[in-house]
């Protein structure tokens, strides 16, 4: 029915990007009344928007920067920040949670100088935050809520607090919260040419070809919205291309990009590595990069950020970089870390683009950047996952701002504190509502503990769905009070491969896999073991032949590849 729409329907707007920003302003263009459709060539948030550290934060070391330099923008950028982090906690209670963090301190001068910056972290972010305030801790207290932090050269420790959030899942909710208030998203859709009018170059929509039929068809808009983040400045050499086709990059129609990619690494480690509600971040490793220890999904995040490397779909952690985590995990924990404690490994690109107040053409920007070209098209591009409601509203606001049709449709912009789909039953306290979900599934459905969190923390109210799917069978289990997992060790189920292809647009086995449920993300080992199940249940409900089920599994296989740790010395 999407891709029916896509092709037959005019819009006033397409989005091109299906990632957090892109999904964030079909939201906002379809709460306004406006006619929104969002292409994405992947999957849904299966480029950077779900490769991310999973934190909802406003930044503490920017808020430092900002005082060290007198930056007002970076104070601006922070504020800013830490305001989507509290419309972010609100919006979708179930999917984004407060986190404390811990802040080992070796010297004890340097407690009041942590001390006080958290303190004025609090008090940027205001009084209703969502999340608890700062505090600080002696080192015995900070060795009872960490154990595995080394006390040889600790002595004490600060614990503020930030978000935390399934990134994935957060991002699809938004979009499908966008398809429920009247928005057309269709994923695995790849932009091939930009269309412009003959008489003045304007863009008024694109040549798109659906990668699982390979129907090539024309989507028509008012106007275009480049949301596309890594891949950013392809769209943009499309848009100055005569015939709206990407010539390629090349040392003279580079010379304009905006994005400066850096490469995030994130090791997934088992769950007894932090505590279940205590992060741990290292603002200063050897090297000046930060590293950090973060509960998620039943494991342990652990990485540094801003690595250099090449923008693609698919970006691999080097063995250089995790000899560099290994190696200074050891600085700070009593235990050490080696590869076999690694379940699963990955990177993911951030879109950092240059800074256009600089004069300095290296010269990086840390805020977001929204442009319009010649053509019309408007490209968000920069900022960060915390403030992708306030891009995709100056996105749009632009394009309308332009587009004087689009002024006489458009209502004001409604997203800050708009809840998502799952969180919206209304006349509960958000945090006794899922409570009730999840004391239901146990009691009315007599779920495992496990899993009926697991449902809970990725379903919302929605989870009851995914237990009636068990409860009434489908195609390949009868009626069955009890799920089935996917793997034995992790709480996945089943009835959730059903769910994602009925109701989430999942078309692949690694959209299943890696993004309507995290185990790719979690534990390599575990997804392989899950993978032909997961493809024989798909193959059923898509009435996939044998020659699609080797394809879909040859894919998964090749995409899973690159979420193990490398072998040592392996570049």
């Amino acid at each position: 029915e999407q891709l029916e729409a896509l092709e037959e329907e005019k819009f006033d707007v397409l989005v091109i990007g299906g990632g957090c920003v892109g999904s964030g302003v079909a939201l906002d263009a379809a709460t306004r009344g406006l006619k929104v459709a969002v292409v994405e060539r992947d999957d849904f948030a299966a480029g950077t928007s779900g490769r991310s550290t999973k934190l909802i934060h406003g930044g503490v070391r920017y808020l430092e920067n900002a005082f060290k330099n007198l930056d007002w923008s970076q104070y601006l950028l922070v504020r800013e920040a830490l305001a989507e982090r509290s419309h972010m906690l609100e919006a979708a209670g179930y999917l984004a949670k407060p986190l404390a963090i811990m802040l080992p301190i070796e010297q004890w001068w340097k407690v009041p100088y942590y001390y006080a910056g958290t303190k004025v972290y609090d008090l940027v972010a205001g009084a209703h935050t969502g999340v608890p305030r700062s505090m600080f801790l002696s080192k015995e207290q900070a060795m009872y809520s960490y154990p595995l932090l080394d006390a040889s050269n600790l002595s004490g420790a600060i614990v503020y607090y930030d978000g935390q959030m399934n990134d994935t899942r957060f991002s699809l909710m938004v979009l499908l919260t966008a398809v429920q208030s009247g928005a057309v998203a269709a994923n695995h859709v790849n932009v091939e040419q930009l269309v412009k009018r003959p008489d003045d170059g304007k863009i008024v929509g694109a040549v798109v070809k659906d990668r699982v039929s390979n129907k090539t068809f024309t989507v028509r808009a008012k106007t275009v919205i480049n949301a596309t983040g890594p891949f950013t400045d392809s769209l943009r050499r499309m848009a100055r291309d005569p015939d709206g086709k990407d010539p390629g990059p090349s040392e003279e129609n580079q010379a304009d990009d905006l994005v400066v990619p850096g490469l995030g690494i994130h090791l997934v480690l088992p769950d007894h590595f932090s505590p279940n509600e205590m992060g741990l971040i290292v603002p200063d490793t050897s090297d000046g990069r930060v590293l950090f220890f973060l509960p998620w999904s039943g494991g342990t995040l652990c990485g540094t950020t801003d690595s250099k490397g090449p923008i693609s779909m698919l970006p691999k952690p080097s063995s250089d970089e995790v000899d560099f985590v290994l190696r200074e995990s050891g600085r700070y924990l009593n235990r050490r870390i080696s590869r076999a404690d690694v379940r699963a490994a990955w990177s993911g690109v951030r879109p950092l683009v240059r800074d256009p107040k600089s004069k300095d053409t290296k010269a990086i920007s840390r805020e977001h950047i929204t442009e319009v070209n010649d053509g019309g098209m408007v490209t968000s591009a920069g900022g960060k996952w915390t403030t992708y409601r306030q891009m995709a509203e100056d996105a749009l606001d632009m394009a309308i701002k332009i587009n004087p049709s689009l002024q006489l449709r458009s209502g004001p912009c409604v997203t800050k504190g708009l809840k998502l789909i799952g969180a919206d039953r209304a006349g509960i306290v958000c945090e006794q509502k899922f409570n009730v979900i999840t004391v239901t599934l146990r009691e009315d459905y007599g779920y495992d503990r496990d899993i009926a969190e697991h449902l809970t923390s990725n379903y919302g109210t929605r989870a009851l769905q995914i237990a009636e799917i068990v409860k009434h069978g489908y195609p390949t289990r009868p009626k069955n009070l009890h799920p089935k997992r996917l793997v034995a060790k992790h709480p996945f189920l089943e009835a959730e491969v059903v769910f994602a292809v009925q109701h989430e647009y999942a078309r692949t086995p690694i959209d299943v896999l890696a993004r309507r449920t995290r185990l790719a993300f979690v534990d390599h080992a575990a997804a392989l073991e899950a993978l032909p199940l997961v493809v024989n249940l798909m193959a059923t409900l898509l009435n996939w032949n044998r020659a699609t089920k080797q394809q879909q599994t040859q894919d998964a296989l090749e995409f899973l590849n690159t979420m193990k740790c490398p072998a040592r010395d392996e570049p």
